[in-house]
């Protein structure tokens, strides 16, 4: 097999989804530090479960869900599709149900990656903006989210820093004269297109509870995999307690 690492690279540089707590590495022993011969290196790691490319679990948002611990392999793995709109989208785009599938087919039971190009703004990129990456990255038209339940999709993931549009989600009263700049792009009033109470964080709230879940700031090798059917898997922690992971994500190609 040929494997291809989709994973962001994580560091105390990596930036969280705005608000949430970074990711802290202390050391509790050093090599040199023991006092009776040689000693070993050990950390301690202190974070948020959404720091750099990361799983978020039904729990997140849905206090009857199931845990990142309790989901089997095989909704984590699979065939998937994964698309590059990249030259399709800009800030504050909306993608279509209709821009995915005109590059690529989508199957029933699939993983969908969504390459929005984005991740060209990660922290650690050439480009690196990280306004850019977490306030003004593309996100899903009115239609998307019942779509992807159609299809009964395994799991999204995407290259930027939510699945949700940004200016349906918190972000727009953080950041008011970007969400003024969004809506003089749409054309229209947002919450005309957008009604607060139906799309709010829809692919949070809406989704969760029926078992559609997400991966976000998605990164590495997405690239090399982009228009092609390929199987993926992704990799959190085996812990029940958790609502999100830091986690793994890799494609797999046959040699």
């Amino acid at each position: 097999m040929k494997l291809y690492d989709l994973t962001q690279r994580l560091s105390i540089h990596t930036p969280p989804w705005p608000s949430y707590m970074p990711l802290g590495v202390q050391y509790f022993k050093r090599i040199a530090g023991a006092d009776r011969g040689q000693g070993a290196n050990g950390q301690i790691i202190q974070t948020s479960n959404h720091v750099g490319t990361h799983l978020d679990g039904e729990l997140h948002f849905y206090a009857a869900g199931r845990s990142i611990g309790d989901m089997p392999l095989d909704d984590l793995c699979g065939d998937a599709a994964v698309v590059d709109i990249s030259e399709d989208v800009s800030d504050y785009s909306l993608y279509t149900p209709e821009m995915i599938e005109s590059k690529i087919e989508v199957k029933e039971n699939d993983i969908l990656i969504i390459n929005t190009g984005y991740h060209r703004y990660a922290w650690d990129q050439k480009g690196s903006d990280e306004v850019r990456y977490f306030v003004k990255h593309p996100g899903p038209s009115p239609e998307f989210a019942q779509w992807a339940l159609d299809k009964k999709l395994k799991w999204i993931g995407v290259d930027c820093g939510s699945a949700d549009h940004p200016m349906n989600t918190i972000l727009r009263t953080w950041h008011p004269a970007l969400f003024l700049e969004a809506e003089k792009k749409l054309g229209k009033p947002w919450d005309e297109v957008f009604p607060p109470s139906e799309y709010y964080q829809i692919m949070h709230l809406k989704l969760f509870p029926k078992g559609l879940i997400h991966a976000e700031n998605i990164g590495g090798q997405i690239d090399e995999v982009s228009n092609r059917r390929i199987w993926i898997g992704c990799f959190p922690w085996r812990a029940i307690e958790l609502e999100s992971c830091i986690c793994r994500i890799v494609a797999f190609e046959k040699e």
